[in-house]
Order: C-alpha cells, then structure tokens, then sequence
C-alpha cells in the first residue's frame, strides 16, 4: 500500500511535529528531510547532525535583496557561528545551480540545499507570505536534533542571523544540557 503525502513529510520517529499546519517549535525534532546539494547531489538534513548544532533558514529566492542581506549577514558571521558550536545551512526552492552562482558570487562558506518541491518547507511548516512569496524562518537546532530556537520575519531578514547567533552562544554543553 503507497504511503500518503502526509506520511512522507513527518519527521523521525519521537517528534511532536504536527502535520505542518503550524511552524516547528521549541522543543520538536528537525524532520528528516532529503534535499538536494549544490553539485546535485542528495543531502539528508538528519545527517548533518553530530558533533555541532545547526542553523537551518529557509528563504525565498536566490540573488534578490533582503535574501542577499540575509546570506551575506550569515556570511559574515559564519565563524562565530563555528566557534559557537553551529554550522549553517539555507534552504531555498531554487535549483542547485542557482545556489551554486548565488554561492559563488556572495562567498558564501555554507551549504545551500535546493528544495524545488517544497517538502522541507512543508515538514517545517514554513507558510508563504500573502499566500505567494516563500516564507522566510530561520531554527536553531541542537546536535541531537532538537529545535532550540525558530524565528519568521518575511521583511526582518538581518535579524534572523543576530537572534540565531545570539540562541547558539547559549547552547554550550552545560546550557543544553540545563534545558
């Protein structure tokens, strides 16, 4: 019997995760998601779990301004996203060659996935805005796969990388665990 869409989209086993109807929140795990790398090959987002925490933000198009100021502020900040204990990667519907021009152009450090059916944007619950434009939402999630953090602002694109750096900072080994 084929699974249904729905079946298809939910995260690991053990996650709170709603049938993405709501956005992720504080305390789900990341859904397991397949998208596609910049050489076009298939990165499972579970996999890039492990020794660091991750900063997962969605936006909604390649090369366009508040989506450059956003990759370029994460660009920016990338070390200490590093020294924090994070690595950072963008997810887009764009194709994998889009990202990888996008990447190249702006020196961009991190991985940008293409998710040109919208499945991950769907699992993590990411609305469009007014119904048309792709939804920008940035999670910090923990290296056990735990969301710690999820923020959505269509129009304050710079601020998703200061309040991620700032959730990051304060997921050290004795922070998490406290939580």
């Amino acid at each position: 019997m084929p699974q249904t869409r729905r079946e298809l989209r939910l995260p690991w086993p053990g996650s709170k995760a709603k049938e993405t109807s709501e956005m992720l929140t504080v305390g789900e795990r990341v859904p397991d998601v397949t998208l596609t790398g910049p050489e076009g090959r298939e990165v499972r987002l579970r996999d890039q779990l492990g020794a660091r925490g991750l900063v997962i933000y969605f936006y909604p198009k390649d090369d366009t301004p508040g989506c450059t100021a956003e990759a370029c502020g994460f660009r920016d900040q990338y070390e200490d996203f590093l020294e924090a204990g994070a690595d950072v990667i963008g997810i887009s519907g764009d194709p994998p060659s889009s990202h990888k021009a996008f990447a190249n152009k702006h020196s961009l450090p991190f991985r940008l996935l293409s998710d040109e059916r919208g499945e991950a944007r769907r699992a993590f619950g990411v609305k469009a805005t007014f119904g048309l434009l792709p939804g920008r939402a940035t999670f910090v999630v923990d290296h056990e796969g735990t969301i710690r953090y999820a923020f959505s602002s269509q129009l304050r694109a710079r601020e998703h990388v200061k309040r991620a750096l700032e959730v990051v900072g304060g997921m050290t080994p004795q922070a998490a665990a406290q939580k």
